[in-house]
């Protein structure tokens, strides 16, 4: 196995572009790329750019139909099929939107193929983690599911254990939706409750079926959590069923909108307690995966302020050269961000948080506490399911 941890990109990427004044603005992967090189960490990593995902991977997660559809869409927008979720607010069409699409789902899956094969330990995507679209539809500003293929490409492959991890602020309703009857695949949300958080789903009671209960797990945080009870939860449910799943590949997903700066959602939580986190899902990945870890982006919204510094976090510890948080941004690249943005770049890699501190669950669980109410749910729900104590 190669050293070099891989880094997915492709400059095409960002036109994944839903238009003007739309939350998913391609400016944050840009921003993210150049911050990546201003840091050196394109020095630790082996850039590569993979082929667009085709017909017949495209279809192990979505149907025909649907493929069609989005294609229809992207050589005529004004002809775009709003029964499949395309040309709605959230999921605008555009011109070019199925080979963009694509081309961030060969990106993931691309890093799966490289982790399975042993040619890099590790993979980044930041690009990816597009996991609210369903096989037959678009949803939530994602038109395919590339975290649900890299996962089916990996079975492909012949894995017989993945573990998907999501910490974006909303539920990781598609990739669930994918698996959800499929025993070989755990996966792991933690989001704001569904009360207050589209897509409205991710209850703890939502386990899985035919055959595979207990593999789909989900934790709704209470609104207004901070990095104390973020980390709590995290700790509390993931490092368990892992250690009982044995994935051979842990695939995780990093939506930047639990920061306390994200327009579109209601978390607290810092940069800081975001890269404890990716820490703590590269250690995992070695403790439980064998070392393979397949690492995406997802949402963010506060796209000069926060995407950018928490997705270079997670290339560097992916690279195993961890920035600091202490470290100063680069001039240059603060120069970029307001010739790009007229916004004043950030000017550290933390926002002052560092080290975060949180409670073990192996503490004591407060019965008053919303926080560990939630967590409670989730471990009643799935724990007995795979032989674990709630």
């Amino acid at each position: 196995m190669s050293g070099r941890t891989q880094l997915m990109w492709d400059e095409a990427v960002t036109g994944y572009d839903f238009g003007r004044d739309h939350p998913m603005d391609p400016v944050r992967l840009a921003l993210t790329r150049s911050l990546i090189d201003a840091l050196g960490l394109d020095r630790e990593v082996d850039v590569v750019a993979a082929k667009a995902a085709g017909e017949s991977t495209l279809r192990l997660v979505h149907r025909q139909d649907y493929i069609d559809a989005v294609k229809a869409a992207s050589a005529d927008p004004s002809a775009a099929d709003t029964s499949y979720g395309i040309g709605t607010i959230d999921d605008p069409a555009f011109t070019g939107m199925h080979e963009v699409s694509a081309l961030i789902a060969g990106q993931s899956v691309g890093a799966a193929e490289a982790v399975w094969r042993g040619e890099a330990p590790h993979a980044v995507n930041f690009a990816g983690g597009l996991h609210h679209a369903m096989p037959g539809a678009a949803s939530g500003f994602c038109v395919y599911n590339d975290a649900a293929l890299a996962i089916a490409r990996l079975l492909e492959l012949g894995a017989e254990r993945v573990a998907y991890v999501d910490v974006d602020v909303h539920h990781g309703d598609g990739v669930q939706a994918a698996f959800w009857e499929d025993p070989r695949v755990l996966t792991i949300s933690l989001h704001e409750h569904p009360r207050t958080l589209f897509p409205q789903t991710g209850w703890p009671e939502e386990t899985g079926a035919g055959g595979a209960e207990g593999t789909a797990v989900n934790v709704a945080l209470p609104a207004g959590t901070g990095d104390a009870g973020w980390l709590r939860a995290f700790h509390a449910v993931v490092p368990e069923l892992l250690a009982e799943f044995r994935p051979q590949v842990l695939v995780t997903q990093h939506g930047a909108d639990t920061h306390f700066e994200d327009p579109l959602a209601h978390l607290a939580v810092s940069l800081d307690a975001q890269r404890a986190v990716q820490v703590a899902c590269h250690e995992m990945a070695h403790e439980y995966a064998g070392g393979r870890w397949v690492a995406l982006g997802g949402g963010g919204y506060a796209v000069v302020e926060v995407v950018p510094r928490s997705w270079a976090h997670l290339v560097g510890i992916a690279a195993e050269r961890a920035v600091e948080p202490e470290t100063v941004v680069p001039e240059g690249w603060r120069q970029e961000v307001f010739a790009r943005t007229r916004q004043l770049g950030p000017v550290r890699m933390t926002d002052g948080r560092w080290p975060v501190s949180f409670a073990s669950w192996e503490e004591g669980y407060d019965p008053a506490d919303r926080l560990d109410q939630a967590v409670l749910a989730t471990r009643r729900a799935v724990f007995p399911l795979r032989g674990l104590l709630a």
